[in-house]
């Protein structure tokens, strides 16, 4: 299967001078390279220019098409037309050298697949204890493995707010286990969300569902909101043997007010997107979590030393959550 790859890169250089040097280690190299740069400045242009990596185009974009969602959709329009499979990759990834093998190898075994995402092996850590296991509570368990839950997940399953369905999926409430709580065990899962950054996804998919422009610049949350949609239309896998490693380069972040409102705001709308009428439960829930989880950002101020930024993220949410009660996102 042909492959296209796009990057979305706004000011990371150096990040992507990484992931493009672990590209060249890949078993399975992909048959372009396309680079989104919405950079103000020429450096990662000039870092190009002084590197060569085969298959590459490069497009330093201005601000109309400046905005993850937005690069993407303008990647898309410049890819092959022989391509089969487009993949993202987000810019400060490192990529295990059989990542593109795996991931092109998942369509095969399961040709049904509208969408494959890779899976990120150095955020999280677990540990294989087989099927007779008891977790404790402060534990997540999941197919043979065992990891530590934060305590954001404990006083959620302590009152009855945690997931009722697998990582991956989305409960009627929002608020789900993200695929991050899926273990390395080497199988693949079916799943409804996938991470952007790390995903990919059959090139004729692009003909019905595009990356949703309500998901201004740093856009978080738009790869829920994408394969949500998505998956209502087929299904999408997580191949955990396709590893890759996330380093969350702090250059090119939003700040911590604005990606506070981002949390809040871009949360509830992905939700009601999923699940535009939910029942009162439901909305008791949601709220329930979303105020518990702004106390405890907002606690953060006092017990962790970036005090600052656990305070203006808190400012933030506040302002995104009572402002839903009078504009709602669209």
């Amino acid at each position: 299967m042909q492959c296209s790859l796009i990057i979305c890169t706004y000011q990371r250089p150096q990040a992507l001078y990484r992931l493009l040097e672990s590209l060249q280690l890949q078993t399975r190299y992909p048959e372009e390279v396309i680079v989104v740069d919405a950079s103000l400045n020429e450096e990662t242009k000039r870092l190009l220019e002084h590197h060569t990596y085969a298959n590459l185009r490069y497009f330093l974009v201005d601000k109309e098409h400046r905005g993850l969602t937005k690069q993407r959709n303008f990647g898309i329009q410049q890819v092959l037309d022989q391509s089969e499979i487009i993949a993202f990759l987000d810019d400060d990834i490192i990529l295990y050298p059989n990542y593109f093998e795996q991931l092109l190898g998942t369509y095969q075994k399961f040709p049904e697949a509208l969408g494959v995402g890779g899976y990120i092996i150095n955020e999280t850590h677990w540990k294989e204890v087989g099927y007779v296991y008891l977790p404790k509570e402060n534990e997540f368990y999941w197919d043979g493995w065992v990891r530590k839950d934060g305590s954001r997940m404990v006083w959620r399953k302590k009152l009855g707010l945690d997931s009722n369905v697998p990582p991956g999926w989305m409960p009627t409430f929002g608020h789900g286990r993200s695929i991050g709580f899926l273990p390395p065990s080497g199988k693949t899962y079916q799943v409804e969300q996938l991470m952007g950054g790390v995903s990919s996804f059959k090139k004729e998919v692009f003909q019905h569902v595009q990356f949703s422009t309500f998901f201004e610049g740093y856009g978080l949350y738009e790869d829920a909101d994408f394969t949500l949609r998505l998956s209502k239309l087929g299904k999408l896998y997580l191949n955990t043997a396709a590893q890759l490693e996330h380093h969350h380069e702090p250059s090119g972040r939003p700040n911590q007010y604005q990606y506070g409102q981002m949390v809040v705001r871009n949360g509830w709308y992905v939700w009601r997107v999923k699940h535009p009428k939910p029942t009162i439960s439901d909305r008791f829930k949601w709220h329930s979590i979303t105020l518990g989880l702004l106390t405890i950002r907002f606690l953060n101020t006092f017990t962790t030393p970036s005090k600052k930024q656990a305070w203006s993220e808190s400012l933030g949410r506040v302002w995104a959550y009572f402002r839903l009660f009078w504009k709602k996102p669209q």
